[in-house]
Formats: C-alpha cells, structure tokens, sequence
C-alpha cells in the first residue's frame, strides 16, 4: 500500500485503524491488502479510470494526522469540500489546532464541536445573506459528524445524543434554507417511522427521474449530500436521503438497531415516492455507500421496483471486516462466546481499542451503545456480532434484477476483495470500476474525490435510465 502512514489499515469501521487486542484475541490488523482490479475482466465504464498510466507517479494520501484512523475522517472532511460540505480553510484550520493540543479523540472532538458551534452562532452586524446561513449550517453538520465520531473516547461520552442532535439541528436548517426545501416526513416503518429528506431541483412538480442514498454504518445526513444529492440536483433529478434501523435519529435516539431485512426499508421509501406526482416511477435508483454497498443490494434483490442499482463498493459480508480474530470469538453458544470476551478479551483492551469496538458495535446493539455513553464496554457481544454476521447478501445477490454498478477502490481497507466478488456472483447487467490512486481515489469510498465518485455514478446512472 502506498503511503501506508497516511492511510488506515483494515480494521473495524471505515474510519478505525486498530492495532490490535492483546491475550486471546491477537492481532487483529493486516495491513496492505488490496482488492483486484479491472485486469480481471470486469469491464470497466466508459471514462473511469482503471489504473494508473505505466510509470507514472501516483499520488498517496495525504498525512494530516499520524494515526490513520484519525487520518481517514480527517481526508473525507478534506475532501467534502468539493461539494460545499466542508471547507478546505477550516478544515486544515482544525487540523493543525488538533496537532498543536496533541491529537486525541478529546482534542478531535472539542476542536470539531467547537468549530460547529461558531458557524451556527449569528455573526455581529447585520448578519449573513440566506446562502451564507445555509452553506455554514451545511459545513456545520460535518463538522459535529466528526467531533460525533469519536466522541465515546472522549471524557464525555455521554454527550453523544446531544452531539448528534447538534449535527441534525445544523443539517434540518441546511435544509430549511434551501430553495425549494426537500420535502420531509416521516415515512411507516415498523413502530419508528423513517425520517427523510426528498430533494428536489425546483417546485414545478415535475416528475422526475429520483435516486434513494443509502448511508452506512457510521454515516451521517451530510455524507448523503457530498456522495449524491447535490450531483443528482445538479442533473436535475430527485434524491431521497433517510435515516434507517442503526442510522441517525433511529440508532442514537429511538434505538432501533440495524436489521438484515433492508428490503422491508426501501420498500416503505419506495411505497412513499411513487405515491407522489414528481417523482417518475420507471426511474427510482438505489445507491449504497460504505456498508450500505451491501444493504441496498439486499433491498435490490427483493424489490423489484428500482431501476438501476450502485454498491460503493460492493459488500458481501460486512462480518468479514472485522479481524478473523475478532470473529472466532462468535460461537453458536451465547453464555461461551459472551465468557471469552468479558474475561480474555475486554480485560486487555487498550483504552484506544475499546473505544473503536464501542463505536464499531453500538449501531447493532442498543445495550452496547448505551453502555458505551456511560463509558463501560459491553458486555454480550454475541448480540451485535451474531447480527453483524446476519447481514450477508452472498446467497441473495444472484435475485437482483435491476441493472448494477459496483464500485470499487484501489486500497480498499474495509472490505477487500468483496466487489469483485459481488461482480461475478450477480446475474442482471452489470458493470464494475476501481477508481484508483491515479487520480487521488483511492480508498474507502474516494475521501479525496467526491467530485470523481459522483461524476462516475451519475454518468452511469444517466445511461441507464436514460428516457425512463
């Protein structure tokens, strides 16, 4: 792996670099794997980059911070700014007050909250313009998204719900200013009902082609922004961002946890939007950043109403990435697997390791999550991680009918090797790209060239549903 200081090794969530874990567990971090590229066959989209000129000098990631689990959230704030999601200034403004105070998940958070803060207070005098407000709300929300990340290795990391209600509250105002403002609701799901946000290019109720976004497992509203609702206006089509079991509102307030039956949550979105006259029912496409490269392909194979279909990147199994050694604690036997980890494995954990498995397992368990506020490591893990195992596609992708694109990216840390494998394994028209270090796309879902990723997804999707 190029540049390895610079980029996170895979671990336990997209942004986590853990090292390891001590006394039974082992060492649970390879570093350098790397998924297969388009010389196996896949055929690559007109105009992606495949790989990188022969001889030429690829550029590496950037180092901003020495510990690359800091390092990778650090590069996506970075690069959300192509999209107006973040700013370059502030960004690296924040950067080098966390370096100077010594880089710590308290410095990372206060430093982050704090800049949140100042752009949603009001200036002095006669105050900024409606665009002005809107995009410093917009740029807020990513900053509380950071500082929320990290937050249960703070010393508060009971202020979590509040942090993420910050970060909603900036991202409800984003969204107040805009013009139109997306159509919000709370759609019928089970006993919790879903937020969403339908985007929309004007008022004129036109019906439109419309793409639902599909966040991971640590994602927030914001992330949907820069990976697809300000491409897709700019194309003049709808997008519908949601939060679902395991993300935003639901996880950190309601505490509903993730479920394996994602189709049962696109289709309530999907029950939703062709009830409505702007949205064109032929052209109703699915996107799945992270670990929502596996959830909406879950959806795909049982609903047969989308139309086209991306996975950023492509996941079989999201157990798998997490350490193999990690994973044999998880036996059939609850009492035994919950035995090992509170007595072999919680005892040895560094302060930095726990508060990554917090983080990496309060989206499946309530407990856990609550718990971790409370700053004490769970103690059944067979709960979360018997779920995390329950949300495999391998045996259901071979049903999805719908045309398929399935990104991929040259270092992928977190689930290597899974897009080409969900390739071969599906049967509808499919198509497959690496984007690469040739152009600075490299890694976990392109943190440095949002710009790049949306262009190659929407070119694609434009071809595809092209005429309706």
């Amino acid at each position: 792996m190029e540049n390895a200081t610079a980029a996170p090794v895979p671990g336990l969530s997209r942004r986590s670099a853990l090292s390891g874990l001590a006394g039974a567990a082992g060492a649970l971090l390879a570093a350098g794997c790397t998924a297969a590229d388009t010389s196996s066959g896949h055929r690559p989209v007109a105009g992606a980059s495949a790989s990188a000129t022969a001889g030429a000098p690829a550029p590496g990631a950037m180092t901003l911070f020495s510990d690359p689990e800091f390092n990778f959230s650090g590069l996506l704030a970075l690069g959300a700014a192509g999209q107006r999601s973040s700013e370059v200034g502030e960004v690296l403004t924040a950067v080098n007050a966390i370096n100077k105070a010594g880089l710590s998940a308290q410095t990372y958070v206060q430093t982050f909250r704090n800049l949140g803060d100042e752009l949603m207070k009001a200036p002095e005098g006669s105050g900024p313009d409606r665009e002005t407000r809107r995009f410093r709300a917009l740029r807020a929300s990513q900053y509380y998204a950071q500082a929320l990340f990290f937050v249960l290795g703070s010393n508060d990391p009971d202020s979590e719900e509040a942090l993420y209600r910050a970060g909603r509250g900036a991202w409800d105002t984003f969204c107040g200013l805009c013009d139109p403002a997306p159509v919000t609701a709370k759609v019928p799901y089970g006993r919790t009902p879903l937020p969403v946000w339908l985007f929309r290019p004007d008022a004129s109720g036109r019906a439109r082609p419309t793409v639902i976004l599909t966040n991971g497992s640590d994602g927030q509203n914001v992330d949907m922004w820069t990976y697809g609702v300000s491409a897709a206006l700019d194309r003049g089509w709808n997008a519908l961002v949601y939060e679902g079991p395991g993300q935003g509102r639901l996880i950190f307030i309601d505490q509903v946890v993730f479920t394996p039956r994602w189709e049962n949550v696109v289709r309530a979105l999907v029950d939703w939007l062709v009830a409505r006259s702007d949205v064109d029912t032929r052209r109703i496409a699915l996107t799945g950043l992270s670990m929502g490269g596996c959830l909406a392909p879950r959806a795909a194979a049982f609903e047969r109403r989308i139309a086209a279909l991306v996975a950023m990147p492509g996941c079989l199994e999201p157990w798998l990435g997490f350490p193999p050694e990690l994973r044999t604690v998880l036996t059939p036997n609850k009492a035994e697997t919950n035995a090992v980890w509170n007595k072999e494995i919680v005892p040895e954990l560094s302060p930095a390791d726990a508060a990554t498995l917090k983080k990496r397992f309060e989206p499946f368990s309530a407990p856990a999550m609550l718990a971790a506020r409370k700053g004490r490591m769970f103690t059944d893990f067979h709960t979360p991680a018997d779920l995390v195992r329950s949300l495999t596609i391998t045996d259901v992708v071979g049903r999805i009918k719908a045309p398929t694109l399935v990104l991929d990216y040259q270092d992928e840390q977190f689930y290597p090797g899974q897009a080409p494998q969900m390739y071969d394994k599906l049967r509808a028209p499919k198509d497959y790209v690496k984007l690469t270090a040739a152009t600075g796309a490299q890694l976990h879902c392109s943190p440095m060239a949002p710009q790049q990723h949306c262009e190659v997804v929407f070119d694609w999707l434009g071809e595809r549903l092209a005429g309706g």
